[in-house]
């Protein structure tokens, strides 16, 4: 019934088939793949299409103004698992004085070097990034704390500070 001939036929064809499918799979990738090796040689105008608007300018003053410390320090328990504000060090630095403080200058305390290599001072606004997504702000940063994704709890918290001071 069947000879070792046809079984080799029949495994010869199979064979076959599947190199056919895997060299045209590998045509059609060349053939079809969509990968940007540089800049666009042409754009293509579209009528009627309207150019992009710049991203509004943040007004941190306006949102400063609106700011609660009164709410902003119920929005710091979410902190204080971390930082106090008696002048000692937990998990994190303490928060005596952080506004317009220095980055990274808190005496005795171990920064990551995410934070080492920013320079400048902790101001409304660069506190005001840095609590939107601290990992975004400052890569490598070992806060392992996500953010605070209001921008009313984020102004609150500064007022809070600044009140604390």
């Amino acid at each position: 019934m069947f000879d070792t001939m046809l079984i080799t036929k029949v495994a010869g064809s199979l064979c076959g088939a599947l190199l056919i499918l895997l060299l045209g799979k590998w045509a059609a990738e060349e053939i079809y793949h969509a990968e940007a090796h540089g800049e666009q040689s042409y754009v293509i105008e579209i009528a009627g299409a309207e150019p992009e608007e710049p991203a509004e300018e943040f007004d941190i003053i306006a949102v400063m103004a609106a700011a609660d410390p009164d709410s902003g320090s119920g929005v710091f328990r979410k902190c204080s698992a971390c930082h106090k504000l008696d002048g000692s060090d937990g998990v994190g630095p303490h928060l005596n004085g952080v506004v317009d403080r220095e980055i990274a200058t808190v005496g005795g305390f171990g920064y990551s070097g995410a934070l080492t290599g920013l320079g400048g001072a902790w101001t409304p606004e660069e506190l005001y990034a840095f609590l939107e997504n601290p990992k975004g702000y400052a890569p490598g940063t070992t806060m392992g704390f996500a953010g605070l994704k209001k921008s009313s709890d984020r102004a609150d918290v500064i007022a809070y500070l600044l009140s604390t001071q």
